[in-house]
């Protein structure tokens, strides 16, 4: 074999480990890396459902905006100041939906794909106690640094609303429930979690 030959196949096959390494990098999950989870992402289906939204409501609040709002948490639930201590930020999309509901579902599913692909650790509960108010889906996705929570996001969707609330900081899956109706975190029941890994 020339040795023409045998620096094109070197090069050729470098070429393609490089093309390869290159792929991987870029589907890689982004809340893998070792970074603050990112409060201002959201999946692009969010967009799409807001653009529908007869009622939208967007805000974020840094670590200084929640600890002046920490102050009118009362006494009485220590282990919420706790928690909200733990947090870097927090941020709420709320979308209300006119009498027929919310208009795309597959815009919905796109969401929960979405943090499904960046390898989120899926929760989910559904809530269906025959009134129209309370019937929905809750999803939970955490970000998990061994026993600690990075990050999470909550998702509930209503007949005909839709919530999607991210937090940051350094958290434990209990901080993450008693934060649950504060700072337009929604209220979700977590005694009817279960893992869920396909959805």
């Amino acid at each position: 074999m020339s040795l023409r030959l045998v620096f094109s196949s070197a090069m050729a096959m470098a070429a393609l480990a490089a093309g390869s390494a290159l792929a991987q990098s870029l589907s890689a999950p982004a809340a893998k890396s070792d970074g603050p989870v990112v409060l201002d992402w959201t999946p692009p289906a969010l967009a799409q459902l807001r653009a529908q939204a007869a009622v939208k409501s967007d805000f974020t609040l840094d670590r200084t905006m929640l600890a002046m709002a920490a102050g009118m948490v009362p006494y009485t639930e220590p282990q919420t100041r706790q928690a909200i201590a733990k947090i870097d930020g927090v941020s709420v999309h709320l979308l209300r939906f006119g009498d027929a509901g919310i208009p795309d579902k597959s815009a919905v599913d796109a969401i929960r794909r979405a943090y499904h692909l960046r390898g989120w650790k899926h929760l989910v509960t559904t809530v269906d106690s025959g009134s129209p108010v309370r019937n929905g889906t809750t999803d939970v996705w955490l970000v998990l640094d061994g026993m600690n929570v990075r990050g999470a996001v909550v998702l509930v969707e209503g007949p005909r609303s839709l919530t999607l609330a991210t937090m940051a900081g350094n958290l434990s899956p209990v901080d993450v429930l008693h934060l649950r109706g504060h700072f337009g975190i929604p209220r979700f029941d977590g005694d009817q979690f279960k893992e869920e890994k396909d959805r």
